[in-house]
């Protein structure tokens, strides 16, 4: 089935005239049949890519060669541009894409109070458990830094498996293993929360 999947995902593509963006590249084609052609992702089915750091979107590529990334799917799509030029070509192209706008990017410190726990954490974290507030490295309000990746607007699916892949140790690769230290000490409901609060950050498309 796996070894189907691209292949029907690409037929797919195929059969609507207007499935390709007009400056789409080729190699790009096969990633929009689940990361969507505005590369906003699919919910429950596949992340946003757009606007993510082309350079992390690379190293996210070498993780799944590699196995510090487990899923089977994005390793067998991962070997479809495992080649450098293909593998520039398809980061660069999404990270070109517009990503979902915040109207008002909020800067670690501008409140002093939160309505939740997941908007402490996001802004304050939690010293006591020496985990940094999530702006810190993702920017204000989750809009990501370089190769701190975007997670406002990310599906919420998405962002609660990666947080619970960490704190299994089911997923490696990040810089000093800085997730997987957060992601061990959050709670359920903490990583649920987190997961909800990034993904509705947007507050409208372009």
């Amino acid at each position: 089935m796996l070894k189907r999947l691209p292949v029907l995902m690409f037929g797919a593509l195929l059969a609507s005239p207007s499935a390709f963006a007009q400056d789409m590249p080729p190699t790009a084609a096969v990633c929009s049949g689940c990361h969507g052609q505005n590369g906003w992702g699919l919910a429950n089915v596949a992340p946003m890519l757009a606007g993510l750091d082309a350079g992390y979107l690379s190293q996210q590529i070498d993780l799944f060669l590699t196995g510090k990334r487990k899923d089977p799917i994005m390793t067998a799509m991962s070997a479809t541009v495992s080649d450098p030029a293909i593998r520039k070509q398809v980061s660069e192209y999404y990270a070109s894409l517009p990503a979902p706008k915040v109207a008002k990017p909020e800067q670690r410190g501008d409140r002093v109070s939160f309505t939740s726990a997941a908007e402490k954490l996001a802004y304050q974290g939690d010293w006591d458990r020496n985990i940094p507030a999530c702006a810190t490295c993702h920017g204000p309000s989750g809009v990501g830094v370089d190769h701190f990746p975007r997670l406002a607007g990310q599906q919420e699916y998405y962002l609660a498996k990666q947080l619970n892949d960490w704190k299994q140790g089911k997923r490696s690769g990040d810089p000093l293993n800085m997730m997987s230290h957060i992601a061990v000490q959050l709670t359920t409901d903490e990583i649920k929360g987190l997961a909800g609060f990034f993904s509705t950050l947007p507050s409208g498309g372009q």
